[in-house]
Parts: C-alpha cells; sequence; structure tokens
C-alpha cells in the first residue's frame, strides 16, 4: 500500500479502498501504527484525487524538483545515483529482482524499496526471515523513517502528512521485529 501510495498519484479506486472502515483496525488495542493507519483511512475522505495528484507533484516532482527526493541514494549521500544504490543494484541482482522496462525511476526510491519488501515477505520461502532481516537494515532503515518524518514535516504536504505517519509507524514495527534477530 506505501509503494502504491509513493510510486505515483493514487488512483480513485484505491483511495476508494483505503477510506473504507476496517472492522480489525476498530477493534484492535490503540496501538500507535493503528492509529496512524485511521488516520490515514479519515485523512483519504478529506482530500478528492486531483487534489492528492496535486500534492504528489508539489512534493515528488515539481519543477525541477520536488519538496522532497524519495531516493535512499540522496538521504545517506546527499546525491543520487550514488554508491548506495550501486550497493542496493548489485543486492537485488543477486536475490534475481531485475528492473521493470516502463519503470523510469531508480531502484532506490522509497516506493521501489516498498515494493521489494512486499514482494520479498509475500513469496512462499524463497526469502526468509534472514533474508529481509539483512535487506531491510541495509537498504530501508538507515534512511526510510527520516523521509516519512520529512514527509509528515513538510510545507505542501496535506494528505501525505497521514502516509508519512503511517510509514513512520509501519517502519517502527518492522524496525523492532528484525531487531529480535529473527
Amino acid at each position: 500500500m506505501l509503494a502504491a501510495l509513493l510510486a505515483r498519484p493514487p488512483q480513485a479506486e484505491l483511495l476508494a479502498r483505503l477510506s473504507q472502515p476496517s472492522p480489525a483496525a476498530a477493534s484492535e488495542s490503540a496501538t500507535p501504527l493503528n492509529q496512524a493507519w485511521l488516520e490515514l483511512q479519515q485523512t483519504t475522505l478529506s482530500y478528492s484525487p486531483d487534489a492528492i495528484a496535486e500534492e504528489f507533484h508539489d512534493l515528488f516532482i515539481g519543477l525541477g524538483r520536488g519538496e522532497l527526493v524519495p531516493n535512499g541514494s540522496w538521504y545517506i549521500t546527499g546525491f543520487l545515483m550514488e554508491e548506495p544504490l550501486a550497493e542496493l543494484r548489485h543486492d537485488l541482482g543477486i536475490m534475481g529482482f531485475e528492473s521493470v522496462e516502463h519503470v523510469h525511476e531508480p531502484e532506490d526510491h522509497v516506493a521501489a524499496l516498498c515494493e521489494t519488501m512486499s514482494l520479498m515477505a509475500a513469496d512462499d520461502g524463497e526469502f526468509d526471515c534472514a533474508t529481509q532481516q539483512k535487506f531491510y537494515q541495509k537498504h530501508i532503515e538507515p534512511w526510510m523513517t527520516k523521509f516519512f518524518h520529512d514527509l509528515t514535516e513538510a510545507e505542501g504536504a496535506r494528505f501525505y502528512v497521514a502516509v508519512g505517519r503511517f510509514g513512520e509507524q509501519f517502519l517502527s514495527v518492522e524496525s523492532q521485529y528484525f531487531s529480535m534477530g529473527v
């Protein structure tokens, strides 16, 4: 879901699904992740798809550059296409992931990394927990929480404040899980 919200402006269908009340979320304890999910659901109802698309453009594309640069190399080194991207490409190749022809963003884009983790977690056994943990701790943990925090603080963010809060809480849970040495 995070990948879909960060790869491109979300379509009306995704926003409609996102805004549907979740009985499980309403009945669970008030964890920070649950609170962030409920905030994201409620925030989705406040903005039109066109307003969210405009906000997406301002935040991530802009004229020349958006308010935020959603790439790991940028967050780690201050530059795009640096050593962290080369290391990521190497590791993705070893795991059998290849670039998709129609995708123009580098592999260290926040959406691409969220999608990669989703694929790894959904796979039936090819990527064990230790492999996922190593990938997460090397390519996501060093920078992505900072990105989501910056998203919550971005001047042009309204809808994406809730996306940033959900991302922060989601990564907090992931970091706790992987720190248990699974």
